[in-house]
């Protein structure tokens, strides 16, 4: 009997176990960071689903983020790169952005030309960050689930846009 229970069971893969791991986390609550640059310091994975919300059209971005000492200025240089599916096309996409601690353990936000984004304070564990970018509004919510798990949602919405992007990170090695 033992060996027909194991034929029904599915191997178990690394994405299980991830989404097993970050439901634990969610669980316990939100996991409060006092210091955000320390925290983001390091390579992670990133998994995002984009979605928009007018015409129904699905994607997904796949890739890795580095947050690393930042020659240029001080704080961190944040650097996204991976594939993104798009209407059956796949391309490969990136950016820069940078990460400007604070004494207090926030950090202003920056694009990689110095423009402002948005602050980032994750001290509760969850903060919501507001960006308007011509007509549009970004509205992004930061969420650390735990020491190697955060959850980013970006909303847009205005007359060139209306989106949601949903984006897991996992810290690696």
């Amino acid at each position: 009997m033992g060996s027909e229970l194991g034929r029904d069971r599915k191997p178990e893969r690394d994405g299980d176990r991830d989404r097993d791991r970050d439901r634990e986390e969610s669980a316990t609550g939100l996991h409060p960071v006092p210091d955000v640059a320390a925290y983001l310091s390091g390579r992670w994975s990133i998994e995002r689903t984009v979605q928009d919300l007018r015409t129904g059209a699905e994607g997904s971005f796949r890739g890795t983020a580095a947050f690393r000492p930042d020659a240029a200025g001080g704080g961190l240089l944040h650097s996204e790169e991976g594939q993104l599916s798009w209407g059956g096309t796949v391309a490969p996409v990136s950016r820069t952005l940078r990460v400007r601690p604070r004494p207090d353990g926030t950090a202003a936000i920056e694009f990689a030309d110095g423009r402002p984004f948005h602050d980032l304070d994750l001290r509760t564990g969850r903060w919501t960050a507001v960006h308007p970018c011509a007509a549009d509004r970004y509205e992004g919510t930061f969420t650390a689930v735990g020491p190697d798990t955060w959850h980013l949602e970006w909303r847009v919405g205005g007359p060139a846009k209306d989106q949601l992007l949903c984006s897991v990170y996992r810290r690696l090695g």
